[in-house]
C-alpha cells in the first residue's frame, strides 16, 4: 500500500492523472458526499447530443453504486487524493488475502512471500494504479476474498463476496454468474442461486437501470461505433494473453477458476474499441486476483511446481512497469511542465466554474465546478467564467487550443500564460 500510495500521489502531483478519469470519479465521489446522485460535469464533454444538463449521471454511464462507500472518507479528506489512496488500500487487502490463502494452502512461508509479492506487484495492478483511479479497484478485493473462500471450500461466503460484484460493474456479473456454475458440483443451491441471482442483476442493470438513467434511454456500450472486427488486432490481443500465461508460468490453465477470466476477456477481445485489448489501463486489474488464486490452486495440487518462476517474471518485467519509474530520479524532480502548470491552476480561484483541459482537470475538481475544455462545453455552459488549459493535452485532440483561439475570439482576457499553459478569464457583461 506505502509504495502505491507514494507512487500514485507523486504521479498525480506531477499532472499525471486526467480529468478522464480521475475528474469524473472525484465529482463522482464528491455528489455521494454531499448526498447526491453521483453527477461529472467532466463527463458531458462526451455526453450524446440530446444531453442539455450541467453534470452527466455518472450511474446512467456505468454502474458503480459501490463508490458511495468512498463518500465519508472523502466528506472527512475532500480530496482527489482521497481516492488514489483508497485504489491503493484495496489493492493491499487483496494481496493480503491472497497471501493468506497461499500460506494455507501451500503451508509455507516462503510460497506465501513469492506469491503475495509477486501478485502485489504484477502488471494488472501496476496498471490500475498509474491510470488514476476506477471503480473496479473494489472488484480486486471481492475477487480476492471470491477465491479465497473458494479454495477453502466455504462455498456460502465465495458466493455472497461474489454478488457485490454487481454493485462494482455491470459486466462483472457475468464473473459471479460463471462462479455460480462452478459451484454447482460443491453446493447445488447456493450455486444455482447465484448463476441466476447474477444473471437476472445483470440483465436489469443493462436493459433497465442503466437506460432509465441515461439522458438517451441508452446503454452506450452495447453500441460503440467503431470499424475494427473481431479478428482485428490480434498482434496487440495476443499481447494479453501471454501476459496472463506469464505472470503464472501457464499454470493458472490447471484451476477451474480460470473459467473466472473468460468474461472479462470475451468483452474485450470482442470489442470494437482497441483500448479493451491491450495489457495497459486498468482493464486487466480484475484478472490479477482470479490468475493468481488459480496459481494457489494448481499449485497446492503439486507443490513440486515452480512457486518462485511468478515473482521471476514480476521481477523482469518491473523496469518496463509503471512502478520502475519510481527508482528514476526524473520522476521525483520538478521539471518545468509541473511547475508552470501548478501556476496555472493556482490562478483560478475556489468556487467558480472552469474549463480545464484534461491533465488539469483533477487539480480543480475539489475547490470548483470544473468542465472539459472543449468547445461545444464552453458554448452549453454560459456560468464557465475561467479556462485554464495545456494547449499541448492530446485529449480531446486539437480541443485545448481550440478552445483558446475561441475565447479570444469571444474577448476573453488573458490572465496568465507560461510554457504551454494559458489561463482565461470570460470578461465581465
Amino acid at each position: 500500500m506505502l509504495v502505491y500510495v507514494a507512487f500514485a500521489l507523486r504521479e498525480h502531483q506531477r499532472f499525471g492523472t486526467t480529468g478522464y478519469d480521475l475528474g469524473i470519479f472525484g465529482q463522482g465521489v464528491r455528489a455521494y458526499a454531499e448526498l447526491h446522485m453521483p453527477g461529472s460535469e467532466i463527463r458531458t464533454a462526451t455526453a450524446p447530443p440530446t444531453f442539455s444538463g450541467n453534470a452527466y449521471p455518472l450511474l446512467g454511464d456505468h454502474f458503480h453504486p459501490i463508490l458511495a462507500l468512498l463518500a465519508p472518507f472523502y466528506a472527512i479528506a475532500p480530496y482527489v487524493e482521497t481516492l488514489l489512496v483508497a485504489q491503493a488500500a484495496l489493492v493491499a487487502i487483496s494481496t493480503y488475502v491472497l497471501a493468506g490463502a497461499a500460506g494455507r494452502h501451500l503451508g509455507k512461508p516462503w510460497a506465501a512471500l513469492a506469491i503475495g509479492l509477486a501478485y502485489g506487484f504484477s502488471w494488472g495492478l501496476q496498471e490500475l494504479v498509474a491510470f488514476d483511479f476506477h471503480e473496479v479497484a473494489f472488484a480486486v478485493p471481492l475477487l480476492a476474498l471470491t477465491c479465497a473462500a473458494y479454495l477453502d471450500g466455504r462455498w456460502v461466503a465465495a458466493a455472497l463476496w461474489a454478488a457485490g460484484l454487481v454493485l462494482v460493474k455491470e459486466d462483472l456479473g457475468a464473473t459471479a454468474a460463471v462462479l455460480g456454475l462452478l459451484l454447482l458440483r460443491h453446493h447445488r443451491r447456493v450455486g444455482l442461486t447465484l448463476f441466476v441471482g447474477s444473471t437476472v442483476a445483470t440483465g436489469l442493470i443493462t436493459l433497465v437501470v442503466i437506460p432509465a438513467l441515461a439522458p438517451d434511454g441508452q446503454y452506450g456500450y452495447l453500441t460503440q461505433q467503431y470499424s475494427y472486427g473481431v479478428f482485428d488486432g490480434w498482434a496487440v490481443k495476443s499481447h494479453t494473453l501471454v501476459g496472463l500465461l506469464a505472470i503464472t508460468a501457464g499454470l493458472i490453465l490447471r484451476s477451474p477458476l480460470a473459467f473466472l477470466m473468460l468474461p472479462t476477456l470475451v468483452w474485450r477481445l470482442t470489442s470494437p474499441n482497441p483500448a479493451y485489448w491491450d495489457t495497459a489501463l486498468h482493464y486487466s486489474a480484475v484478472l490479477m486476483p482470479i490468475a493468481f488464486a488459480a496459481l494457489i490452486d494448481a499449485l497446492r495440487k503439486d507443490i513440486r511446481l515452480p512457486v518462485f518462476i511468478p515473482l521471476a517474471v514480476m521481477l523482469l518485467m518491473f523496469p518496463a512497469k509503471p512502478l520502475g519509474d519510481l527508482v528514476t530520479s526524473e520522476f521525483w524532480q520538478m521539471n518545468p511542465r509541473e511547475k508552470a502548470a501548478r501556476a496555472a491552476v493556482e490562478q483560478v480561484p475556489s468556487g467558480v466554474s472552469v474549463a480545464a483541459s484534461n491533465s488539469l482537470a483533477p487539480h480543480l475538481t475539489d475547490r470548483t465546478r470544473t468542465y472539459l475544455a472543449v468547445r461545444r462545453v464552453l458554448r452549453e455552459q454560459p456560468d464557465i467564467s475561467w479556462l485554464v488549459v495545456d494547449t499541448r493535452d492530446p485529449f480531446p485532440a486539437g480541443e485545448a487550443a481550440a478552445t483558446v483561439r475561441m475565447v479570444e475570439a469571444n474577448g476573453w482576457m488573458r490572465v496568465h500564460s507560461g510554457d504551454g499553459m494559458a489561463v482565461y478569464r470570460r470578461p465581465a457583461n
